[in-house]
């Protein structure tokens, strides 16, 4: 085959069938970066809410609309709510976490103990149903010490680890404007906003609030059916129903 049969050949497959591909799949990625995303999660740092191996949906227009590829806000009709799962870009390293806002601007953060205070004011704990703590191995059940920590409006599970060096104790700290505190459920064993601080409002991705897939790390990466397609949110009705004591 000479070179002017090449180059019509390729010039045919560029027209007929390659540039409408790459065309596709810049409108995917395109949806993908500014509409909806999924996140796997690769630690424990949000148990018991979520486990290592879930993949969780990623709502990219729970807040505003982003340029594509981008951190730049075309248009914000919403700002995160205390309680929110949400997904942003760490002021460390720029590496993507799924983290729970804790604290709002204008807020003072302070652990005490593992015990949370917001603007001075201890957050109320009560005992956790079994079935939420359930869903982790047992060593981890074992050495765990569970709770639902109840802020208002989104009452979740918390859990301690005994035995395990942690900044237990932390702040006063303000959150600026524009800043939110971040933290893990495991408030134990989660790299969150006590080691580098609060989040940037722009360095936010979105909102989370269900698992799309779940995968068993201790089992063959095997598929939990029953996680797959529920929602984070789900658990609210049965943290509520929760009584007891402090943790």
């Amino acid at each position: 085959m000479n070179c002017k049969k090449y180059r019509a050949l390729a010039s045919r497959w560029w027209k007929g069938e390659i540039s409408q591909l790459l065309f596709l799949a810049l409108i995917m990625f395109s949806i993908r970066s500014s509409l909806a995303d999924w996140n796997s999660v690769p630690t424990g740092s949000m148990q018991p809410t979520i486990l290592v191996g879930d993949r969780v949906l990623v709502n990219k227009l729970a807040y505003d609309l982003k340029v594509p590829f981008t951190t730049w806000h075309i248009a914000e009709w919403s700002n995160p709510q205390r309680g929110d799962i949400v997904v942003f870009f760490s002021p460390k390293d720029g590496t993507r976490l799924v983290k729970r806002v804790i604290g709002l601007p204008g807020d003072t953060i302070e652990l005490r103990n593992d015990q949370l205070f917001i603007n001075d004011q201890p957050v109320d704990y009560t005992t956790l149903e079994p079935a939420v703590s359930r869903q982790l191995a047992d060593p981890e059940r074992a050495q765990g010490i569970f709770a639902t920590e109840q802020l208002p409006v989104h009452p979740h599970a918390v859990m301690a680890i005994n035995g395990v060096p942690a900044m237990r104790t932390f702040g006063p700290v303000h959150v600026s404007a524009d800043h939110y505190f971040m933290m893990g459920d495991n408030r134990d064993n989660s790299f969150d906003s006590r080691y580098f601080g609060t989040v940037d409002r722009s360095q936010i991705v979105g909102r989370t609030s269900s698992v799309v897939l779940s995968l068993d790390k201790s089992n063959y990466w095997l598929p939990r059916w029953t996680r797959t397609c529920s929602s984070l949110d789900g658990n609210s009705a049965t943290f509520q129903s929760a009584v007891g004591t402090k943790y």
